[in-house]
C-alpha cells in the first residue's frame, strides 16, 4: 500500500495488520494491551468527538503527557480530521507552556494528570476559551473519555480532505535562548523521512520499547515507522523502569540518546570494577577487545577467537540484561561516543547513530546496518531523498522533502534558515568524506576565538571529555581569553561510589567536590583527555559544580541539552574566577 499521509497508517491497520498488541502500557505492574481494533475505534471516536466540539481542519490541539497509548489515539484522532497536533514536554517550564498555548492558538489541551494541571493553575493568562481534558483522573477536569463518548454518538467518519502538504504537527523547539519556535511539519515531510528510514529496521523485528518522549520528533517519527512495519510499541513505565522493562518484554529494538547508553556503560564498568580474581581479568579483557572493535573493518582470526570466548562469558550477560533479543539500537539527539559504538557492537548489541533536527523531520543522515553502511565517528550517509552539501565556512546545508514548511508566524526566522535555493542552514559544522559519510565537528555559533586568535569548538572537547564516567555535563569557556577552561558537573552517582571505594569521607555534594583527592582525580581526567587536542584547545583550568543541573534550575532544555548562554550568564563569576591572575 502506498503511504502519502501519516493517517494512511490507519487504513493499513484496517487492511493488513490485525494485532493484539499495537500498543502496550504498564498499569499497576501489568501490561495492558491495545489491539488493532482498539486503535482504530479510539481514533475514529476521538475524531468525531473533536468534530462535535467544533474542531476543524487547521485548528490546533495540544498534548502534554508522557508516553502512553492515549497519546497516539489523540494524535491519530486529530490528524484524520486535519487538526494540527502540538506536542509539549511534560517537564516544560510554566513560561514556555503559557507562551506556546498562546502562540499556537491551541483550542483543546490534553494533559497527563494532576501534576500538569497544578502547573497550569499557577498561570493566570491562559486563553479563556481553552478546553482541558485529562488522561488520568483529576478533580474538576473532564476526562479524555468524554471526547470519545461524545464521538460514539456522532454520525460520519470524522475525517476531512487532507493533502500531503497539509500541516500535520507544530513542534516547538526547546532552544537554548529566547522563546521556542514552532516548526511546521507536513504529512509529506514526515512520510518521506519515515520511508527513507525503513531500511534501518532488520527483517523480522516485531516489538519495540519506547521511552524517549513522543513530544520529540525523533521518537514520534520512529513510532510512525514502527506502525508502518507492524511493530508493537511497548511504553516503559518510567525512566527508572527501563532496565526491568527490557528484561520483561524482550524487545527487538529501541531508540535512545547517547546519555542513556553512557549511563548503561558506566554501570557496567562500575560492576566490573567490583569484581576480583579471574572474573575481573576476564571482564577487563572483554572491555579491551570491545574498545578495539571496528564495525566496518575485517577482523583477524585471533581477534575473532578471543571475541567469541569473551562473548560467551561476558557479553552474553550484557545482552540478557537488555532482554536478549536486541537487533538494533538507534541513537540520536546528540553525538555518540565512538567507544560506545565499538563496545556495544562488539557485545552483539548493534548500535547505529543518526543525525537530524526537528526542522528536518528529523533524520538527515544515519549509519545503517550491513557491510559498508557504517563508519565509526560519522553520522552515516544522507538518507534517500535528502541532499547535503557543505558551505564554504563548513556549515552543513540540506534540502529535501523532509524539510519543514517553515516556522509558525515567523517568516523572518524562516528566511534566515532557508535560503532562496531551498537549502536549510543547520548551524552545525562538518564534512563529507570520500565515501559520502557525514561527520559533525561542532556548532557554528558555539565556535569561539581565544585571545591568541585560535578557534576552539567546545562541543568537540565536551563530547570527548564526557567519555569519562566521572563527568555528567561540561561547558568549555574561553572566548577572548588566554586559554580554554571548563565548568564540570560531576556524575555524582559514580563519584559517590568512587569515594566510598577510596574511603574518602563526605556528607554533601558541595563538600565532596572540594576534597583534594576528588579534585586531583578530575585533574587527572583532564590531563588524559587533553592529549586528544592541540595545545591551544586544551582545557587549562576546571571547576567542579557543587550541584546537578536541571530543567528546573534553568541550565537544561527539556531534551536535557545544556543551555550554554544561560550557563555563561548564571555562572559568570565562577568563570571569571578561573582566569583570575591569568592576565586574561
Amino acid at each position: 500500500m502506498r503511504i502519502t499521509l501519516v493517517s494512511d497508517l490507519l487504513t493499513l491497520y484496517r487492511s493488513r495488520y490485525r494485532k493484539t498488541d499495537v500498543f502496550a502500557a504498564r498499569r499497576e505492574g501489568k501490561w495492558l494491551l491495545y489491539s488493532s481494533e482498539d486503535f482504530l475505534r479510539c481514533a475514529a471516536e476521538l475524531s468525531r468527538g473533536l468534530q462535535a466540539r467544533g474542531m476543524r481542519k487547521g485548528d490546533k490541539l495540544g498534548i502534554i503527557s508522557g508516553n502512553r497509548p492515549e497519546w497516539n489515539f489523540v494524535d491519530f484522532g486529530a490528524m484524520q480530521l486535519g487538526v494540527v497536533t502540538v506536542p509539549l514536554y511534560p517537564n516544560i517550564s510554566p513560561s514556555d507552556l503559557e507562551y506556546i498555548v498562546k502562540d499556537a492558538q491551541i483550542k483543546i489541551l490534553f494533559i497527563e494528570g494532576a501534576g500538569l494541571y497544578e502547573k497550569m493553575r499557577s498561570l493566570e493568562r491562559f486563553p479563556a476559551d481553552l478546553t482541558v481534558f485529562s488522561f488520568d483522573p483529576v478533580d474538576g477536569v473532564p476526562s479524555w473519555e468524554a471526547v470519545r463518548d461524545q464521538g460514539k454518538e456522532q454520525p460520519g467518519d470524522g475525517t476531512a480532505d487532507i493533502h500531503p502538504d497539509d500541516l500535520l504537527t507544530l513542534i516547538y523547539t526547546s532552544g537554548t535562548t529566547g522563546y521556542p519556535k514552532g516548526v511546521m511539519l507536513s504529512h509529506r515531510n514526515i512520510v518521506s523521512n519515515m520511508l527513507s528510514c525503513e531500511p534501518l529496521l532488520p527483517p523480522g523485528v516485531g516489538k519495540a520499547l519506547s521511552f524517549l518522549p513522543l513530544s520529540h520528533i525523533f521518537e514520534r517519527m520512529t513510532s510512525y515507522l514502527y506502525l508502518y512495519k507492524g511493530i508493537s510499541i511497548y511504553y516503559a513505565e518510567s525512566v527508572e523502569t527501563i532496565a526491568s522493562d527490557l528484561r520483561g518484554i524482550r524487545p527487538d529494538l529501541f531508540t535512545t540518546v547517547p546519555r542513556l547508553l553512557e549511563k548503561v556503560y558506566a554501570k557496567i564498568v562500575a560492576r566490573g570494577a567490583s569484581l576480583s580474581g579471574i572474573k575481573k581479568k576476564l571482564f577487563d579483557h572483554a572491555l579491551r577487545l570491545g574498545l578495539q572493535f571496528h564495525p566496518e573493518k575485517r577482523r583477524s582470526a585471533w581477534y575473532r577467537l578471543q571475541l567469541k570466548i569473551v562473548d560467551r562469558l561476558v557479553f552474553s550477560k550484557w545482552r540478557e540484561a537488555l532482554g536478549g533479543r536486541i537487533q538494533v539500537v538507534i541513537s540520536g539527539g546528540a553525538a555518540l561516543q565512538p567507544r560506545l559504538t565499538r563496545i556495544f557492537n562488539a557485545a552483539g548489541i548493534p548500535v547505529v547513530q543518526g543525525y537530524g533536527l526537528t526542522e528536518t523531520s528529523p533524520v538527515i543522515a544515519v549509519n545503517f546496518l550491513g557491510e559498508g553502511n557504517h563508519k565509526l565517528g560519522s553520522v552515516g550517509r544522507p538518507i534517500a531523498g535528502v541532499e547535503v552539501k557543505i558551505a564554504p565556512d563548513g556549515e552543513i546545508l540540506c534540502r529535501g522533502e523532509n524539510l519543514m514548511k517553515g516556522y509558525f508566524n515567523r517568516p523572518e526566522a524562516t528566511a534566515r534558515e532557508i535560503d532562496v535555493e531551498g537549502w536549510f542552514h543547520t548551524g552545525d559544522v562538518g564534512h563529507l568524506d570520500e565515501d559520502g559519510f557525514l561527520f559533525i565537528t561542532g556548532r557554528k555559533k558555539e565556535l569561539f576565538k581565544t585571545a591568541g586568535g585560535k578557534y576552539v569548538a567546545p562541543p568537540v572537547i565536551e563530547n570527548k571529555f564526557k567519555e569519562s564516567p566521572f563527568i555528567e555535563y561540561m561547558v568549555v569557556v574561553g572566548e577572548n581569553r588566554r586559554f580554554p577552561a571548563a565548568l564540570i558537573v560531576p556524575s555524582f552517582g559514580f563519584l559517590r561510589t568512587w569515594c566510598e571505594e577510596k574511603q574518602i569521607p563526605w556528607t554533601s555534594n558541595p563538600e565532596m567536590v572540594k576534597h583534594p583527592r576528588v579534585l586531583a582525580r578530575y585533574q587527572l581526567e583532564t590531563e588524559r583527555f587533553n592529549q586528544s587536542f592541540g595545545h591551544w584547545e586544551r582545557v587549562k583550568k576546571i571547576v567542579l559544580m557543587p550541584a546537578e543541573w536541571s530543567i528546573e534550575s534553568g541550565e537544561l532544555t527539556p531534551k536535557l541539552d545544556v543551555k550554554r548562554n544561560v550557563v555563561l550568564e548564571k555562572y559568570a563569576d565562577v568563570i571569571d574566577s578561573l582566569y583570575e591572575g591569568s592576565s586574561s
